[in-house]
């Protein structure tokens, strides 16, 4: 039963709480540059990072309706605490209220897909925020496809204030980085694989390389969500027949347009023009 959404093809709709997910926005594009896409940042209310799970969950439906509204009809939440706390409710409780025909997925799964053929002690790491964490999202979906790898997180709370705030290449990053990185290899020291499991990490990929151990292998989501997604298109032909291509880029936000337009241009480096949206 559709709510009343746009019949016609859209454009390939993707959510976040704030900019980490144009980390994503940018290999998707960068691996199928013919779709249309629609980025939608709720930077002012993020970070969803610290809320509990019953908010995160009010505050991604409201946007993931306003996408539908606006036409999309394939939505990826580009944002690991939305994939973790909100996903799975809204696959199976909304979207069969709201309109069977379209989807929403995360990037959890695409992430936890790659791992098995990566690690070979099969200890594993991940480094997220704290809702992340606390959500225990990548154990659960790492044990699904592979049970035998060990997975071990670590909470990095100021990671994602020190990239919004431009300090991701300062001295003074790298103390939390370096704190971090070691806390997570003191609790497992046979990790050979280390997830950055939030959007925002590679924009710290400098320091978090400079204090990782050449050995370990680090996974940013971003090429394995692209290649996932494209994957998906080609499996669901009905779903994929209803994005547009023509190669464009739309950008929302619920802030300011113009500090939505300085930062994106941090993420993407390029310039962006975003318009202002509602969400309630």
């Amino acid at each position: 039963m559709s709510a009343g959404y746009p019949c016609a093809p859209g454009p390939i709709g993707l959510f976040d709480s704030g900019y980490g997910g144009l980390t994503i926005l940018n290999q998707v594009r960068q691996l199928m540059p013919q779709y249309d896409y629609l980025y939608l940042g709720d930077n002012a209310r993020t970070p969803y990072g610290t809320r509990s799970f019953e908010v995160v969950y009010e505050f991604t439906l409201q946007a993931v309706e306003k996408l539908f509204e606006m036409g999309c009809h394939l939505v990826i939440l580009a944002c690991n605490t939305a994939s973790a706390k909100a996903l799975r409710s809204i696959q199976q409780n909304d979207i069969p209220r709201l309109d069977a025909t379209r989807r929403v997925l995360g990037i959890i799964r695409p992430t936890a897909e790659c791992i098995g053929a990566i690690t070979h002690t099969r200890h594993v790491g991940v480094l997220a925020t704290p809702g992340t964490i606390r959500s225990g999202s990548y154990p659960a979906e790492i044990h699904k496809l592979f049970p035998d790898i060990m997975v071990q997180g670590e909470a990095c709370p100021l990671w994602v204030p020190l990239v919004e705030n431009y300090e991701f290449d300062s001295p003074g990053a790298d103390y939390f980085v370096q704190k971090h990185i070691g806390n997570l290899l003191r609790k497992d020291p046979d990790i050979d694989t280390i997830i950055l499991g939030c959007t925002h990490y590679p924009l710290l990929l400098n320091k978090i390389l400079k204090y990782t151990p050449r050995k370990i292998k680090l996974v940013p989501q971003g090429d394995y969500v692209a290649y996932s997604l494209r994957a998906y298109l080609e499996r669901h032909e009905r779903i994929e027949a209803m994005c547009t291509k023509q190669g464009t880029c739309r950008f929302l936000t619920t802030e300011a347009p113009d500090k939505f337009n300085d930062s994106a241009a941090m993420f993407l480096r390029k310039k962006v023009i975003a318009e202002r949206v509602a969400l309630d």
